[in-house]
C-alpha cells in the first residue's frame, strides 16, 4: 500500500468509526452527511467520493462493526478459554454490543436495507453457527457436554437467550447490580436454578 491508498484508507477509517459512534448516539434517521463531515474533520465531498451515498456509507459502517466483532469472537473462541469461558463469553457479547449499538437501532438498519440483512445472515450462518457448533463439539469430545443433551439442544437454548436478549439487558439495567444479574442468568444458562455453583 503506497502512502496515498494509507492515507484514504485512514480517511476511511474515520468517516466509518465517526458513524458508528454518531448511529450509537443518534439513530440512523437524523445523521446528516454535514454533521458527520464536521465530526469526522473532512469534506461533504470526500464522503460522497468514497462512500456514494449516506445509505451506502451506513452500511458500511455496520459490516465493518460485524466484521470485527465477528473476528474478535473467533479469536476469543481460538483462544485457550474452558468450554464454560467460551459459551459464557457468547451469551455475554451481547451486553457490550448493544451498549455501542442499541437493539432497536440494529433492527431499524436490517429492516432498511436488505443487502445489510442478507450480509448479516450470511456472516451468521457461514461463520458465527459454524464456530459455534466446532465449540460444542470439543465440549462433547472432552466431556464437558452432558451426554444426554445434543448440540442441536445446547444452540437452540443460546438462540433462546439471543432472541430474548434485549429484554434480559433492560431487566438486568433495571435491577441493583446489573453485572451481577447477568451473572445469574449464566449461571441458570449452565446449571438451572438448583444447579452446582
Amino acid at each position: 500500500m503506497n502512502g496515498f491508498e494509507k492515507r484514504a484508507s485512514q480517511i476511511k477509517h474515520k468517516i466509518i468509526q465517526t458513524t458508528l459512534q454518531m448511529l450509537s448516539s443518534s439513530g440512523s434517521s437524523k445523521i446528516r452527511i454535514a454533521d458527520l463531515a464536521k465530526a469526522a474533520n473532512v469534506s461533504q465531498v470526500t464522503i460522497y467520493n468514497y462512500f456514494g451515498s449516506k445509505e451506502i456509507l451506513i452500511r458500511e459502517a455496520f459490516i465493518d462493526y460485524v466484521d470485527r466483532a465477528i473476528l474478535e469472537f473467533e479469536q476469543y473462541m481460538d483462544e485457550n478459554h474452558s468450554l464454560k469461558e467460551k459459551i459464557e463469553h457468547i451469551i455475554l457479547l451481547e451486553k457490550s454490543s448493544y451498549k455501542e449499538l442499541p437493539p432497536g437501532l440494529i433492527k431499524e438498519l436490517l429492516a432498511a436495507d436488505e443487502e445489510l440483512s442478507r450480509y448479516i445472515e450470511l456472516q451468521y450462518k457461514e461463520k458465527t453457527i459454524p464456530l459455534t457448533v466446532r465449540i460444542l463439539e470439543e465440549g462433547k469430545r472432552s466431556g464437558e457436554i452432558s451426554e444426554g443433551v445434543s448440540i442441536e439442544s445446547v444452540l437452540a437454548f443460546i438462540q433462546l437467550y439471543m432472541n430474548q436478549y434485549e429484554t434480559i439487558l433492560q431487566m438486568a439495567e433495571q435491577s441493583e447490580d446489573m453485572d451481577k444479574y447477568l451473572e445469574g442468568m449464566v449461571h441458570m444458562f449452565f446449571y438451572g436454578i438448583c444447579g452446582k455453583p
